[in-house]
């Protein structure tokens, strides 16, 4: 198990984060922590192809591990389509993401 967040640095506690539209991830107080969540999606990816992971399971909505939708990036608690940081690099390298809403699917593909 890995949490990309913390993996990049962050803290948890950790202040709310959003995707916004130029692909920077900032805090509600607008921090960039664009890097963070950078590093740690490419510790994820790391991770997964060392050991040979083909199949993720991560958070929906959040700005790393969203896999079908994220906060619109404005602090307004609205969801628009998307994926996540860590989501989408994962997807991009052929690791099939999902979500606790998609868990039915994964089960049948391992099943």
């Amino acid at each position: 198990m890995v949490c990309p967040e913390v993996a990049g640095g962050l803290s948890i506690p950790r202040a709310p984060a959003e995707i916004q539209g130029d692909g920077l991830v900032v805090t509600q107080d607008g921090q960039d922590v664009s890097q963070a969540f950078s590093f740690g999606a490419e510790h994820a990816l790391y991770l997964c192809q060392q050991h040979g992971i083909r199949y993720a399971l991560l958070k929906e909505s959040s700005p790393s591990c969203g896999s079908s939708n994220i906060y619109d990036g404005n602090f307004s608690g609205k969801k628009i389509v998307g994926m996540g940081k860590t989501a989408a690099l994962l997807t991009e390298h052929g690791i099939k993401v999902f979500s606790e809403q998609t868990i039915d699917k994964l089960v049948a593909l391992t099943a």
